[in-house]
């Protein structure tokens, strides 16, 4: 009979895997429901795709193990990557493109390391920089127009659309986002005109403004209840800005600080995919450092690469730069001193 090989320590406590898990997946609900609201059902239907097949693609890697499945997925490890790569996929992407995004990323991702807390990489974005990498039509043509400016299709339409590719009308799923429009808008004009566009609502981004102010609340929500801490959110988003302000202060050229800030995946970014804690780095100048690097490369990509929204690829950069950060970081052993520098004079 085969045996769990479980370290020391033995004791449970209220930080368990499962609790820290479920407390993320509540703390994403504020993020997925205004973007439901303001984008349709396509968001919801394909988180759920996406949690499902997680699971589906984690307990046929365990069975290939001959590990215990309720063991393994009772931490829900599983089910927060498929939510995190289905908030972040556009709404109406189709089925298909969800599946290979998932199984990849819990196949590929994940599972092939050994499982939660072996992988060097996000999972989630492994999917979508993939999913990016491979369909880029797919991944940029079914971004979904907000509810004030179209009428968002129906539960039944949505679930036709991705399913089955049914016509749903253009222009409830085929727009751009802000970023992308901006970025290539701005070439042949002026932030005055481009910022008359109604996608821009009042000069931010209408629908983006809420949706990444509600996953802000989530991710404060973590904050509070210790299950992140204030470094990596804070030094990305203060990076991009400072990026921001010192190379993309002329409006004409570049986007400015708001659409950075409020448009996209960047809250999503900041609290619930930099901070994952096997990925990123764990002591606190080294998530100082690992944060800033994610929010300096976000920019830089968004500014000058071909991808309008860069959070995937400057997460996995950084998840590269994750154990050099780590091993010339490492805090002072309690009860050393600080080693002594230059000549000592008698």
């Amino acid at each position: 009979m085969a045996f769990l090989h479980i370290t020391s320590p033995h004791l449970k406590g209220p930080a368990r895997t499962t609790a820290i898990m479920q407390w993320v997946i509540l703390a994403t609900v504020p993020g997925l429901l205004t973007m439901t609201w303001f984008f349709g059902w396509g968001t919801l239907i394909n988180v759920i795709l996406a949690s499902l097949t997680a699971v589906a693609a984690e307990a046929f890697v365990l069975t290939l193990r001959k590990r215990p499945l309720a063991f393994y997925l009772q931490d829900y490890s599983a089910v927060l990557t498929g939510v995190l790569l289905g908030l972040a996929l556009p709404p109406y992407a189709p089925w298909w493109v969800t599946f290979v995004g998932t199984a990849f990323a819990i196949i590929f991702a994940k599972q092939i390391y050994g499982g939660l807390g072996n992988n060097p990489f996000n999972p989630a974005m492994v999917g979508y920089a993939l999913l990016l990498v491979s369909f880029p039509v797919a991944m940029t043509t079914n971004w979904a127009t907000p509810r004030p400016l179209a009428e968002i299709p129906g539960l039944v339409d949505a679930f036709a659309h991705i399913f089955w590719g049914a016509e749903i009308g253009v222009d409830g799923y085929t727009m751009a986002t802000p970023l992308d429009t901006y970025k290539h808008e701005i070439v042949a004009g002026t932030s005055e005109a481009v910022f008359a566009m109604p996608v821009f609502g009042a000069h931010t981004a209408l629908g983006w403004e809420w949706v990444n102010l509600a996953f802000l609340a989530g991710g404060l929500l973590l904050i509070w209840r210790k299950i992140i801490t204030w470094h990596i959110p804070v030094s990305m988003l203060s990076a991009m800005a400072l990026c921001s302000l010192l190379l993309g202060w002329d409006e004409d050229k570049y986007a400015p600080l708001q659409l950075h800030l409020l448009a996209g995946a960047t809250m999503l970014g900041a609290f619930f995919i930099a901070t994952d804690p096997v990925s990123a780095a764990t002591s606190k100048l080294g998530k100082l450092y690992y944060g800033a690097g994610v929010g300096i490369l976000v920019y830089l990509i968004r500014t000058w690469g071909n991808y309008p929204d860069a959070v995937a690829f400057a997460v996995l950069l950084m998840n590269f730069a994750a154990p050099f950060l780590d091993y010339y970081t490492q805090p002072r052993t309690y009860g050393h001193r600080k080693a002594r520098r230059g000549v000592k004079q008698d």
